[in-house]
């Protein structure tokens, strides 16, 4: 399993850097007002979809399916069972794509009723969605046949797809932006093109790995398609429950002053770096290997990779979660403030920022805990979690936000991730899936500790460097983030949480591969 993590977390690295690098650019043409709002919702809208029947609960039905496929009827099987799906999707998608475009207005007042009172920004959403809404089908597809990939333990390609994201997007916001109304609607055709590119990539990479997928073919109900569809549907809102929750964030912010929603999504943008790097990385390493692991009865592996998933992960989400938490602002300005992205506009990003790191080891408990109800083919129970989830934070918004504003739902985000990891993982424990063994809960507490140390040794050294003058911000943050690092690892060695001879070991079983 830690191939697949350092594999998908290392691309996801990259692709991560690549979106900061994106991200700054965007901030500094379009800022944090009226026109950056329409560009984010327009960009949020097919990406919810994508998250909810794409990367979701799709691959939460399909990957344990395709695997298990795999294992015991061979490759030639499971690419009939792969090109049926594609199939299917290609048609059901292909019609919600067509309909979105034409009642675009309709679902704008659904997901952003508050942008109704400013027509113009109305408008313009409308007018990016439709552009943008194409993506929806173009990386579902993609999302498809990286599960494919994953099934046959092969990571790579579909975790280094979205660098064509952050590489078009940028591209198309240098070079578009003469030649169309505004950069907003330079950087929704990028948005665009990037999903035939990554689609493509992954498409090769199969026929590389022995397994060239014919995606237009007539679609046929077969009954291992049925079963898929059938876990699937519940885990629409089980898997997505995080992307549902966000969804309601952009309702709510919609009816906060002009900059709230670019204040968010630039806040969520730095914190969904550990996330992906982290959470979605072990959550796609873990899948398939539990899966094969319930399926041939090997309850003891099962119950041990758990744990060392949970382990890992709280290993390198516990610090940058206190990172995030307590170098929000130094964090913000480095990355976003220039050109129209002032000062208050990175104070604003900052203060959402810390409210969302509050929640960020629970986004990756979920991350961790979904995939063991998901390689035992249950999808209903993450469904009725989430759903109370998604109740709490919505109640949460309503509660925090006339007393925070944009911060109000950034918190509610956070505590109703909470809330829906501790379930996850209770229902877990009492169905004798998941216990943690004595190496999980000696170590849990002293990595707490570690990243609790650090963060105070943050706060202090930030007084310290900034503020830095702009020559200097970047090398400022980076002695900040250095030393962070090094009290955090040091600390774990003293409080002989982190062993360098096991990882150095596990590290090596890793390269053995690639030699062969």
């Amino acid at each position: 399993m830690l191939k697949g993590v350092l594999t998908v977390g290392g691309w996801t690295m990259a692709s991560r850097i690549l979106g900061f690098a994106r991200d700054m650019l965007i901030a500094s043409r379009l800022g944090a007002g009226p026109m950056a709002d329409a560009f984010f919702v327009a960009l949020k809208l097919p990406n919810l979809f994508r998250r909810l029947f794409g990367e979701g609960a799709f691959n939460a039905a399909f990957v344990p399916a395709f695997a298990g496929t795999l294992a015991v009827q061979g490759p030639r099987v499971a690419q009939q069972l792969a090109e049926r799906m594609a199939a299917l999707m290609t048609l059901w998608l292909s019609l919600l794509v067509v309909i979105g475009i034409l009642a675009m207005p309709q679902l704008m007042r659904v997901l952003a009723p508050g942008f109704a009172d400013e027509p113009a920004k109305f408008a313009l959403a409308v007018e990016l969605t439709r552009i943008t809404f194409p993506y929806l089908l173009l990386i579902c597809l993609t999302a498809l046949v990286s599960g494919v990939l994953n099934g046959l333990d092969r990571f790579a390609a579909a975790a280094a797809a979205p660098i064509f994201f952050n590489l078009l997007s940028m591209a198309a916001l240098l070079v578009l932006t003469p030649f169309v109304a505004t950069p907003a609607h330079a950087l929704a055709w990028g948005v665009t093109v990037s999903g035939a590119v990554q689609l493509g990539l992954v498409l090769w990479a199969a026929a590389r790995a022995g397994m060239a997928l014919h995606i237009l073919r007539l679609p046929s109900l077969a009954p291992e398609v049925r079963q898929v569809l059938r876990k699937m549907v519940p885990g629409v809102l089980g898997a997505g429950v995080t992307q549902l929750n966000l969804a309601i964030d952009v309702i709510i912010a919609s009816f906060l002053p002009a900059g709230a929603v670019s204040y968010l999504y630039y806040a969520d943008r730095v914190g969904q770096l550990p996330l992906g790097v982290i959470g979605a990385a072990v959550g796609t390493a873990m899948l398939p290997l539990l899966s094969r692991q319930v399926r041939s009865g090997e309850s003891l592996s099962a119950h041990r990779t758990m744990n060392r998933a949970v382990e890992l992960s709280l290993l390198l989400c516990l610090p940058a979660a206190v990172g995030q938490a307590v170098a929000a602002e130094p964090i913000v300005t480095v990355l976003f403030q220039r050109g129209v992205f002032g000062l208050a506009e990175a104070q604003a990003t900052a203060a959402a920022l810390s409210a969302y790191a509050i929640g960020l080891p629970a986004y990756v408990l979920v991350k961790i805990f979904a995939p063991g109800f998901f390689a035992r083919g249950d999808t209903a129970t993450p469904v009725k979690v989430g759903l109370g989830a998604v109740a709490l934070n919505l109640a949460l918004n309503l509660i925090l936000t006339p007393w925070l504003s944009h911060v109000g739902v950034a918190l509610a985000t956070a505590l109703s991730a909470w809330a829906n990891a501790l379930a996850l993982g209770a229902l877990l424990w009492w169905r004798g899936h998941f216990l943690a063994d004595r190496r999980l809960r000696r170590r849990a507490p002293r990595l707490l500790l570690a990243a609790l140390l650090m963060g105070g040794v943050l706060l202090a050294l930030g007084a310290v460097l900034f503020p830095a003058g702009p020559g200097w911000r970047f090398a400022a943050l980076a002695a900040l983030i250095g030393a962070g690092m090094l009290c955090y690892f040091g600390a774990a060695v003293l409080l002989r949480v982190l062993d360098w001879r096991e990882l150095r070991g596990l590290l090596r079983r890793r390269r053995k591969p690639a030699k062969a």
